[in-house]
């Protein structure tokens, strides 16, 4: 049975659309100043390490692509869960809890790393 992977609709889609459109606000820019970091996220629809949706989220050029980073090695890669993804992107999990619960898994730098909080994320909008 193949999958097509691509025809998964994550929720965390529909962030990184917010996120895009944040970066390109004043708010957006100051957080690409403040961090100056490209993070990898990878986001699996149910378990982390299969069929990933692979996001950079590039807060030196404040911009969110889809794919692998074509510039070399991200400060910080991020593997998730779609609903731990958007539960540690909306604030409503500790991203220190998410990993200690193995919710979220990290390579690369821990000090960028740790530049990673719900902060850079827009606030969710109330609908």
């Amino acid at each position: 049975m193949a999958s097509d992977s691509s025809a998964t609709q994550l929720k965390s889609d529909a962030l990184m659309e917010q996120m895009k459109q944040h970066l390109s606000t004043d708010a957006g820019k100051a957080v690409t100043k403040k961090i100056g970091l490209v993070y990898q996220i990878n986001i699996a629809p149910k378990k982390i390490g299969f069929d990933e949706v692979v996001y950079i989220v590039d807060l030196k050029k404040g911009e969110v692509t889809k794919g692998p980073y074509e510039g070399g090695k991200p400060d910080a890669t991020f593997s998730f869960k779609d609903d731990d993804f958007i539960k540690v992107a909306t604030g409503k999990m500790n991203p220190q809890i998410a990993f200690m619960r193995g919710a979220m898994k990290i390579k690369g730098s821990l000090s960028a790393a740790q530049k990673f909080t719900p902060d850079i994320f827009p606030k969710p909008s109330k609908m």
